[in-house]
């Protein structure tokens, strides 16, 4: 990526700010909010059929079709491919060279193909960087804006089949694919970081109750504990950054231990349960089968240098079973290397949001972050394209240096006065 140095360009690596007129601004960013929701449509997964009997092919080649036009969109805005200097971003690139050094031998197509999709999905990340932070949060707005579809689309399916979407006994969305796991971690996402937003008084009370209600009781009627558990330790994170600095944040706190510690014995039978999800001791602690699958990507016999560099980008599955784990993921697909360039990200980003000032933008970033590490033990994801490396991208975007406006969806702060007063430094 070309830094533009050139004189007469009001451009510098912390701002990125570009000379054009309001008109063309506005257009610039919406075309960049759309290539974000389109690398957001692009990792979306699959799950059970659709109520709409769409083809599993068809809509892979929707979602995947949605990279080269996020792609093309990313070039239009930035055609000289400026680029913001960023460690998360190097660290990424790095992870998706040893992917295309590992993959690339011409012997499996989709080897291949997951090493090109994984280094272009970071070469659209370069070219938005220029936007971290720019245009009221431009990014954070479209991610929300996005998850919100999503989170719509799982309620319709539960009115459109109810047996369908519940089969198994889990909410999944089936008016485009989604599994409970992914539908969970959306809806996690979205009521806690509205509910950050909130105890920061950046919120109203009312849209504030209309999103986090009905997203906890998606995250709940998913059954998926590692985003309830993932979500409420991340969430206590982040509010803790603002212990010291918002007598609003030390009530609400307080508050909602006190709330805690007085319902949690008389419903406690039914979050043991609700945790149990009805499973037998031996399936609680193997994870619900997932150690076994662990065990036999530790046991599989490998060349020493596929344990250091990886055996090239799979599809997450060893022996017919889900791996459902990122550190042994990435240990398969791109080996020690690879674990050790993944554990450094999230320990740049822990770093960074440390001596970060207090404020919104920071502890947003802290409830992704936390999350997505906390969340990476049980689910995929932390090594390739997917969800997790956005919400981390997201998260680098919302603690870089100076001044990160944090204007939102009007549907969640309707208000224009609501927006102009979140400029926080």
């Amino acid at each position: 990526m070309a830094v533009d140095r050139r004189p007469g360009r009001s451009w510098s690596p912390w701002t990125c700010t570009f000379p054009a007129r309001p008109s063309d601004e506005q257009a610039q960013l919406r075309k960049v909010s759309l290539a974000w929701a389109l690398l957001f449509f692009n990792v979306l997964g699959s799950g059970t059929a659709s109520v709409l009997h769409i083809p599993h092919s068809v809509e892979r080649v929707m979602t995947q079709g949605a990279l080269l036009a996020a792609f093309a969109l990313a070039l239009a805005v930035n055609p000289r491919a400026r680029a913001r200097p960023n460690v998360l971003m190097v660290l990424y690139s790095l992870l998706a060279v040893l992917s295309l050094m590992m993959s690339v031998r011409f012997v499996s197509l989709g080897t291949d193909y997951r090493a090109f999709r994984l280094a272009g999905f970071v070469v659209v990340l370069w070219l938005l960087t220029p936007w971290w932070g720019a245009g009221g949060s431009v990014l954070l707005r479209s991610q929300l804006n996005f998850i919100a579809i999503i989170l719509v689309s799982a309620a319709l399916g539960v009115l459109a089949s109810p047996g369908q979407a519940f089969s198994g006994g889990r909410l999944s969305d089936v008016i485009w694919s989604l599994p409970p796991t992914q539908v969970a971690h959306f809806a996690m996402e979205l009521a806690g970081v509205t509910l950050v937003l909130w105890i920061c008084g950046l919120v109203r009370r009312r849209p504030a109750i209309a999103v986090i209600v009905p997203s906890v009781a998606i995250v709940l009627l998913t059954h998926t504990r590692t985003a309830l558990i993932g979500g409420v330790v991340a969430l206590v994170i982040a509010c803790s950054s603002l212990f010291t600095a918002s007598r609003r944040v030390r009530r609400i706190f307080v508050a909602g231990v006190l709330v805690v510690g007085v319902l949690s014995v008389p419903l406690s039978p039914f979050i043991v349960n609700y945790l149990a999800r009805g499973e037998s001791g031996s399936q609680l602690t193997s994870l619900t089968g997932r150690t076994s699958h662990w065990q036999l990507v530790l046991d599989e016999k490998r060349p020493e240098t596929n344990k250091v560099l990886g055996s090239g980008m799979s599809n997450d599955w060893i022996q017919g079973q889900a791996i459902d784990s990122s550190w042994l993921d990435v240990y398969q697909n791109q080996g020690l290397v690879g674990d050790l360039i993944v554990g450094s990200t999230l320990l740049f980003m822990l770093l960074l949001a440390l001596f970060r000032p207090r404020g919104p933008a920071r502890a947003v970033a802290l409830y992704l972050v936390v999350y997505c590490l906390l969340a990476s033990f049980t689910e995929d994801g932390l090594g390739e394209a997917s969800q997790y490396m956005m919400d981390m991208v997201l998260a680098a975007s919302l603690l870089i240096p100076g001044r990160v406006a944090l204007k939102l969806p009007r549907w969640l702060s309707p208000e224009q006065k609501a927006n102009a007063e979140l400029a926080v430094p």
